[in-house]
């Protein structure tokens, strides 16, 4: 049986963002981490998957400014840099965990 992730609450600060997932696992993830991240058409190259983002073009200090929730299955940011067009799935986002609690 395949798990659902579903996200339970989501952190926005300075330092980046904290998820808190449904199944109890928190998650942190800096800001120019989950920018670099970004799989929009903006960030990476739709046919050939190459990364068209700079990551050195990303500012040390950039922050997620606010979020939308998208369906049951991803995260919208947007950024202080003005970029809103990535989705993050929930899969992608638990991927990409940094840890808090330890665990993927």
């Amino acid at each position: 049986m395949t798990m659902v992730l579903g996200v339970d609450n989501v952190e926005l600060s300075p330092e980046g963002v904290t998820i808190h997932w449904k199944d109890g696992h928190t998650c942190f993830y800096t800001g120019k981490y989950l920018r670099i991240n970004c799989a929009c058409a903006e960030c990476v190259e739709e046919w050939t998957n190459r990364k068209l983002l700079d990551p050195a073009t990303i500012d040390a200090n950039i922050m997620a400014l606010d979020y939308l929730r998208i369906g049951r299955y991803a995260l919208q940011f947007l950024w202080s840099d003005g970029h809103y067009t990535g989705i993050y799935p929930f899969t992608m986002l638990r991927m990409l965990c940094q840890g808090v609690d330890g665990e993927k």
